[in-house]
């Protein structure tokens, strides 16, 4: 370029060298390419047809382009493939696993035939990483094992060249392996070259118009000009497009001008004859030439905002036996839509030529060797998206489809039936992990299984557990088999609140993919039914009294099932201001009190229009909300989960160093307006890590997606602020029109996982983990020299634990290890959840991470420094592990890269954790079922649920006059069904809570076994429940309606011993006036937690945690403090021999007919239980 300094750099390329024999073959050359000028075709020269001096081996590829690069190296290679590799290759030769040539790619990549093929990711452009190659060598004749004949069939004939004529394109060939095993089938079915077709023979086109041009593509017509007007979506001009004819190549025509309009000789109005009209972030026009018989003609257009695809349709994990077919199914959205689907099979890309798909991928007739992982790459004119990895099994026909031994599982016995044998308070009860397996299928190749088939227990057995001095009954898992899987609704709750204050969002909108799909409460709570086929939940929430800033998030949500909430933080709307949009305005980004504007936005004067493209002159509402980094409590109130989707379709990170939400109106009619030609201005020195400043971009919020998108790079600027004092700023232009959240963000490639676990106790037992937990990570940037003192935080993110814990993601470095560091907390229900202390005591077995990597990591609890401080968040430097260290390789800190090995950790393996404060409740089920796990459930009659997706909890309120907080236990035995009457369901214990204003007084709200339909929904039972406060305690008073509906609704229990109470649990759900709480919901969870809250309150609809012991009370008990040698209520329990509640325990006159179809004739039954 004239004028202008040409710089040079060098970088390695691989040069296509003439080889004799087949084709051509790479060797190592330096080439020195100056900016702005294409490279020679190195690659472009086809093959030659020489006898070859040598032999090629087949294609190696052994790693893949994540972490620090692709690494091919030849002694790596040797060691995996041994002999098929000789002692002194003599070339090698490179390509992508998409058939591209290297020398297309524009990589910067280093090779030699004596270490092999590298890539280095920080070699290459910025956001951008190697590509994944494949490499192989030429040998001297006879160097390479002989063998392959004898494993191998022969190749196939090389496929059509396919480029057009006159042009380089590849040919393939194929082989079938023949060996029986499949670890013998390594080397490459399937191998390309370059290819060259014949120059193009003599123009045969043919025009009903005009004449032929001179490429033979297009016909052309003289006399005709074309004009044309282009507009953006607001009525602006569309300045700088570029407009091109279609034909086999894009031909570019012009461009338009400042108003936005174009014109082109010489094209024939035929009505056939297309044109592509293109510009930056914006979707291609493609319009046709109009058909007319005058010398010209004028089209108008529009542009539409072009929009990454978004896939919202990944393919499902699925099972097979061989020789069955599958299909696997993807789709994506966008503008355009996506017009191209690439498959891979473990991160190679599967031939189209040999797959004929594209949404859909059918594979038939499956084959061990097709398991394996499996993702889509769907990619258009904006940009592309890869899809979630599904997981295919493919089994033998004989192999079984589950492990049919059930794993271990324990679970926590009574605190008054140890076991001598094990030594313990556990006992296992065997598990079936809920995995896809291999059922019956019809023949419908569809996407998604008709019916999905899950591993669970096909075979219980039925043992009695020995404790001091009384038997549990339980129910043991014997026997795994593949079955039908339990189905299950995911379900979202959360509550909408300021982060400053917390007033919450009142009668606010929540938007899912534009449609409103549920409202916040009056306490700013909400619920959402995630619809099954939700992939990305992205949830927008409106404030209707405009008093927050619309906000959306991704929230993570739990695929099997079951519920999880969400404290969802907003920011407050900055009040409007009053601008002259015929002046330019400058608006401050930033108020943290002595410290400078992160940013600055300027308006230049006339820069406000209508929607309708419309120039504004008179005066504009401004409302500007910056979400400041520099203030760690705001951090919560991140919107988005801070992602955006490169050119490769791969999901990235951003770091952020702010964001703000615009809203301009007509002060006159509140109309919404744009504007144009908008500046933001970045302090450089708010920048305190030097390599973000050239990497800073300007990003706009997609609220449908929830990802963020590019609007423009930041350039240099320097600016005066006063006489002495000069400053450098990062300079981004920007438009405001259809969206309105931006974000200064910086991609950020550092990244590892922390695993984290939560637990129910501090025994941290690997059967006691929680999982629907919300783990969230705030990412801090340190002060220089302060590593423990944060500068600004500058990512948000959250993540659910399942059975195996949580991989969170955060920034990390290899080389600093204070570059970056990370405060985790952990919540569930709303609550938050206790990490491991630091101080007074530091226990490395406690955390759950060994030294010395723990003291590297800088482990410290929130009230390390602060008792006073809560103990429910963690602080940790982000040191990424050594690769080479032992002690840092098995975690609690894991590469980007080895996100697997995070997934699949061992409980054993190092991981931080938090627990639940243990409570005093206690729950025994005959029938084991986590609750955190509905896919979990067994069809028993025994079992404490009857319904998966149907949870009912019932509470009974307890009142102690007493100096002393007792345990209140509830025994929950069959009532009136004749497969369960006697029999154990589970016992509930639960400690009373002391009244803050009543001395002597507590209460507790005891679960018993709601009455109602068993699993197979026949009949009801009535549950026998049996009230047991411990201790010395006399039954003082029953609620009167309680005992007026017991006696109106027989049988009726006779209670003579004073010291408990026992009913037939009622089959209505009954209120607080009966001391009676029953909330029904799709989640065990949510049920238990809201009707204790509405029992601790008293109350049918309200919540509280503040005991309040003088409302809504079922049974009053007048508690003495025990006598020394007196036997506890428990004890007697356990003395006592088994009881039947039959005759002598049931009286009442003869029941009325409904009563009598409610209770199904089952008042005539047998049988008896131990006391407990």
């Amino acid at each position: 370029m004239k004028g202008a300094k040409a710089w040079l750099f060098s970088f390695l390329v691989l040069q296509v060298a003439s080889v004799s024999g087949r084709q051509t073959v790479l060797t190592q050359a330096v080439r020195r390419v100056q900016p702005g000028k294409r490279t020679t075709g190195t690659f472009a020269k086809p093959a030659v047809t020489q006898e070859s001096p040598g032999e090629w081996t087949a294609w190696f590829n052994i790693d893949h382009p994540g972490g620090k690069g692709d690494f091919e190296r030849l002694d790596a290679i040797r060691f995996y493939y041994g002999e098929r590799v000789c002692a002194h290759p003599l070339r090698l030769e490179a390509r992508t696993t998409d058939w591209m040539p290297v020398g297309s790619t524009g990589q910067v990549v280093h090779s030699s035939p004596r270490e092999g093929f590298w890539c280095l990711n920080q070699e290459q452009r910025l956001g951008r990483n190697c590509s994944n190659y494949t490499v192989r060598f030429l040998c001297p004749l006879g160097s390479l094992r002989r063998d392959t004949e004898r494993i191998w069939g022969p190749w196939s004939p090389w496929s059509k060249c396919s480029a057009p004529c006159g042009h380089m394109g590849v040919q393939t060939r194929t082989r079938t392996c023949l060996a029986e095993m499949v670890s013998l089938c390594s080397e490459a079915a399937e191998e390309g070259r370059l290819c060259e077709n014949p120059d193009c023979p003599a123009c045969d086109l043919t025009c009903p118009m005009g004449r032929a041009n001179a490429e033979c593509d297009a016909c052309m017509c003289e006399d005709f000009v074309l004009h044309g007007v282009v507009s953006l979506s607001g009525g602006d001009p569309a300045v700088g497009a570029t407009v091109y004819l279609q034909t086999k190549v894009l031909k570019m025509l012009t461009k338009t001008d400042s108003s936005g309009r174009f014109q082109v000789p010489g094209l024939c109005p035929d009505g056939k004859s297309k044109l592509k009209i293109m510009k930056a972030k914006f979707v291609p026009i493609v319009l046709t030439m109009p058909r007319t018989s005058l010398n010209s003609a004028t089209i108008n257009a529009e542009f539409v905002r072009a929009e990454t695809p978004y896939i919202v349709m990944n393919p499902k994990t699925k099972a097979r036996r061989a020789g069955q077919s599958v299909s696997l199914c993807c789709k994506a959205t966008g503008k355009p839509n996506p017009d191209k689907y690439f498959w891979y099979h473990n991160d190679t890309l599967l031939d189209p030529s040999l797959y004929k798909h594209e949404g859909k991928l059918v594979l038939k007739k499956l084959r061990p060797e097709q398991a394996g992982e499996y993702f889509c790459k769907a990619q258009s004119d904006a940009g592309a998206a890869k899809s979630r990895v599904a997981q295919l099994s493919v089994i033998a026909l004989d192999e079984s489809p589950c492990n049919p031994t059930p794993e271990s599982y324990l679970i926590r016995l009574p605190h008054d039936c140890f076991q001598n044998a094990t030594n313990s308070f556990y006992y296992d009860v065997g598990r079936c992990p809920v995995k896809t397996c291999a059922g019956q299928q019809d023949n419908g190749m569809r996407c998604e299984d008709a019916v999905e088939n899950c591993c669970g227990i096909s075979k219980t057995e039925e043992r009695e557990i020995q404790c001091s001095s009384y038997t549990l009954p339980i129910k043991v898992a014997k026997e795994c088999s593949c079955q039908r899987c339990t189905e299950t609704r995911s379900i979202v709750r959360g509550r909408v609140s300021a982060v400053d204050t917390g007033e919450p969002m009142r009668f606010g909108h929540v938007y899912m993919g534009g449609n409103r799909v549920s409202m916040t409460g009056y306490k700013g709570t909400f619920t959402l039914h995630v619809p099954q086929d939700t992939e990305r939940l992205v949830l927008t929430f409106v404030d209707r009294l405009q008093k927050f800033v619309n906000t959306t998030k991704v929230l993570p949500f739990n695929r099997k099932g079951s519920a999880v909430f969400h404290e969802i933080k907003v920011l407050r709307r900055k009040e409007p201001v009053t601008l002259d949009a015929m002046e330019t305005n400058v608006i401050p980004l930033g108020e943290v009190a002595g410290q400078d504007p992160m940013a600055e936005l300027e308006i230049p004067s006339g820069s406000f229009s209508k929607q309708n493209g419309e120039p504004y002159s008179g005066k504009v509402k401004a409302s500007v909300t910056f979400l400041d980094p520099r203030d760690l409590s705001t951090a919560a109130a991140t919107q988005s989960d801070l992602s955006f989707i490169n050119d490769e379709g791969d999901t990235f990170p951003l770091r952020t160093y702010g964001m703000f939400s615009v809203d301009f109106t007509d002060e006159a009619t509140l109309e919404t307006l744009n504007a144009g030609k908008v500046k933001v201005h970045l302090d450089s020195t708010q920048v305190k890590m030097p390599e973000h400043v050239s990497a800073m971009k300007l990003w706009s919020l997609n609220p449908d997606t929830g990802l963020w998108e590019e609007e423009g790079d930041f350039k240099f600027e320097r600016q005066r602020r006063n006489k002495r004092e000069e400053r450098t700023f990062l300079v981004g232009n920007m438009e405001i029109r259809e969206r309105r959240l931006f974000n200064l963000d910086v991609p950020e490639s550092r990244r590892c996982f922390i695993k984290v676990r939560a637990y129910r106790s501090e025994r941290f037992l690997p059967s006691e983990q929680i999982q629907g937990v919300v783990v969230s990570v705030i990412n801090l940037e340190p002060r220089t020299g302060f590593s423990s003192n944060p500068r600004a935080w500058g990512r948000f993110d959250s993540v659910l634990t399942g059975p195996n814990g949580a991989c969170v993601p955060a920034f990390c470095d290899d080389q600093a290890p204070d570059a970056y560091s990370a405060y985790v907390l952990a919540s569930l229900g709303g609550e938050e959840l206790e990490a491991v202390e630091s101080a007074p005591k530091f226990n490395p077995n406690a955390i759950g991470v060994p030294q010395p990597y723990l003291n590297k990591l800088k482990y410290r609890r929130t009230d390390h420094e602060d008792p006073r401080v809560k103990k429910t968040a963690f602080q940790i430097s982000m040191a990424k592990p050594r690769p080479n260290s032992t002690e840092e390789s098995n975690g609690p800190i894991y590469a980007f890269e080895n996100l697997r090995a995070c997934e699949e950790a061992p409980a054993s393996a190092p991981h931080f954790r938090f627990y639940q404060i243990e409570g005093d409740r206690y729950d025994y089920n005959t029938v084991p079922f986590n609750e955190d796990d509905p896919m979990s459930w067994t069809e028993d009659y025994l079992a404490w649920w009857p319904k998966p997706m149907e949870f009912r909890a019932c509470y009974i309120k307890v009142k102690i006059v007493g100096p002393l907080e007792l345990n209140v236990r509830s025994r929950n035995m069959g009532g009136t069904h004749r497969r369960t009457v006697g029999r154990l369901y589970g016992i509930r214990d639960v400690k009373s809570t002391r009244d803050r204003d009543q001395p002597n007084v507590s209460a507790a709200c005891l679960e018993f076994k709601c009455s109602g339909m068993l699993y197979d929904q026949d009949r009801v039972d009535r549950t026998l429940v049996k009230v047991i406060p411990q201790g010395s305690c006399h039954r003082a008073n029953v609620n009167s309606m309680l005992h007026e509906y017991l006696v109106n609704h027989l049988p009726l229990v006779v209670n003579n011993d004073t010291s408990e109470y026992t009913m037939l649990a009622p089959l209505d759900p009954l209120g607080h006036n009966y001391g009676i709480y029953t909330v029904t919901d799709q989640d065990p969870r949510v049920a238990k937690e809201i009707a204790l809250g509405r029992c601790f309150d008293g109350s049918s609809d309200g919540s509280s945690r503040i005991m309040k012991s003088n409302v809504g009370v079922a049974l009053t008990f007048n508690c003495a403090e025990g006598q020394v040698g007196r036997q506890s209520a428990f004890q007697y329990l356990q003395s006592t021999p088994a009881q039947s509640p039959a005759a002598g325990t049931l009286r009442g006159r003869v029941p009325s007919r409904r009563q009598q179809r409610a209770s199904r004739g089952d008042q005539r039954r047998q049988g008896g239980a131990a006391s407990l």
